[in-house]
């Protein structure tokens, strides 16, 4: 356990709004974490749930709307000088060299030519980029740039390093080869930091790098689990105490079925309560996980069946929320098992998997309002302007954009309604026109 009188960052029920009024959002809500003195802290969870948002505001880039940050005991007051970010774009200068891209922090922070001269050239040698110093970024691969990153990062010497998903630009090797010479700095204690703050989507990097995982759900942004990872390094990825970890975090992010079906689906648009949201699960990501699973045995742990069909953390997510809000399979533990419907659209035709979709979305709210709303009109029409006006009410501008999109690429494969593209609206189909279900 952590002594607290080592304390690097303390989070007080920090929230953050963007935007005014009816646009107003929540990107962060109450959230409260400590960051220790040597710790490898990973800040987990899907994109969108405010994991980036509270790194700017630990570095002092954008105040909280609510709540405090304190560093070192101390209230924190615009930018945090003790603090510097490695962001996922290289964010480097293409007109100045490798040694010159690292100076630049330290010039600006005064540092005299032949001190950070001196300097850079240290620190290009410490993340293995000797020889490399006259070489522009353009000459440079991927992984390269980025050590150029951390060096440029490090050169002012901060005390917490906060890695914004710095491999996530990255082929695998190249993000593989960067995260095991990291974490060879950071045991060796060659680094000139006394704490790492990762920002990533990715569960397996969380569990083989950082000491402790903090993992965020999102709508709006908040804690939900903080789990020590108490294995020692360096982390072999196929040791069954890590594989264990894996499916632990796993479990945390994904969540359990609730046992009322209310507490999943939410309300319509405009209604009084949480406004549904509609997963970003295209139609091929739902059915190819539910054929898998099928193929699988029903059930399956949630890690494994995301390493297997290749998905990222945001990819495979909003499928697996997706299949749970359709009620074709459940959560548990960690595991994910196909519903005696999720089985019979697995196995069944083209057609009748249209049937059992359109059946289980009429009884979601999203898809009552839209039909709801076309049957208004004596044309069954609608501008696709209408919906977003009333979605923008209660989402970003870009979420309601998104969620219409998705809604009508759902509710045009069941044919409930269908989309004219040079019309820009919304229409009833022969099946839409049908009367909903009580």
């Amino acid at each position: 356990m952590m002594n607290q009188n080592n304390v690097l960052v303390e989070l007080k029920g920090i929230s953050k709004n963007y935007g005014q009024g009816q646009r107003e959002t929540r990107a962060v809500e109450n959230v409260n974490f400590n960051i220790h003195d040597g710790e490898f802290v990973a800040l987990l969870g899907p994109s969108g749930c405010g994991k980036s948002t509270l790194l700017r505001m630990i570095t002092g880039l954008m105040p909280p709307s609510e709540g405090e940050i304190l560093y070192r005991g101390e209230p924190l007051r615009g930018v945090n000088e003790h603090a510097t970010i490695v962001f996922q774009t290289f964010a480097l200068f293409p007109w100045l060299t490798v040694q010159t891209n690292v100076e630049v922090a330290l010039k600006a922070r005064d540092v005299e030519p032949n001190a950070r001269r001196e300097r850079a050239l240290k620190l290009l040698d410490l993340v293995g980029l000797d020889g490399f110093e006259s070489a522009y970024p353009r000459e440079l691969s991927g992984g390269m740039r980025q050590k150029v990153g951390f060096a440029r990062a490090l050169a002012v010497e901060p005390e917490l390093l906060c890695l914004d998903e710095p491999f996530s630009a990255l082929d695998v090797l190249s993000a593989e080869s960067l995260r095991g010479e990291l974490m060879e700095l950071w045991s060796s204690k060659a680094l000139p930091t006394r704490a790492i703050l990762l920002v990533s989507h990715n569960i397996e990097e969380a569990v083989l790098m950082a000491d402790r995982i903090i993992v965020m759900d999102k709508d709006p942004g908040r804690v939900v689990a903080e789990i020590p990872v108490n294995l020692a390094q360096p982390r072999q990825r196929k040791a069954l105490h890590v594989l264990a970890m894996v499916d632990r975090v796993y479990a945390a992010v994904a969540g359990e079925t609730p046992s009322e079906s209310k507490e999943l689906i939410g309300t319509a648009p405009g209604e009084g309560g949480k406004t549904q949201m509609l997963p970003h699960a295209p139609i091929n990501a739902i059915a190819g996980l539910m054929e898998f699973l099928a193929e699988e045995g029903k059930r399956a742990d949630l890690y494994i069946v995301g390493e297997k069909l290749g998905m990222e953390l945001d990819e495979f997510l909003p499928a697996v929320e997706a299949v749970e809000l359709l009620g074709m399979a459940t959560l548990r533990g960690g595991d994910i098992e196909l519903t005696s419907l999720g089985e019979t659209f697995a196995a069944t035709t083209i057609l009748a998997r249209k049937e059992i979709f359109a059946q289980r979305i009429r009884h979601l709210p999203m898809f009552q309002w839209i039909e709801q709303e076309l049957r208004k009109v004596s044309s069954q029409r609608l501008p696709q302007e209408f919906f977003l006006d009333v979605l923008e009410k209660e989402f970003t501008p870009v979420e309601a954009e998104r969620q219409l999109d998705f809604a009508i690429n759902w509710g045009r494969y069941a044919e409930l309604f269908e989309f004219d593209d040079d019309r820009d609206e919304l229409y009833l189909t022969t099946n839409g026109a049908q009367e909903l279900p009580v």
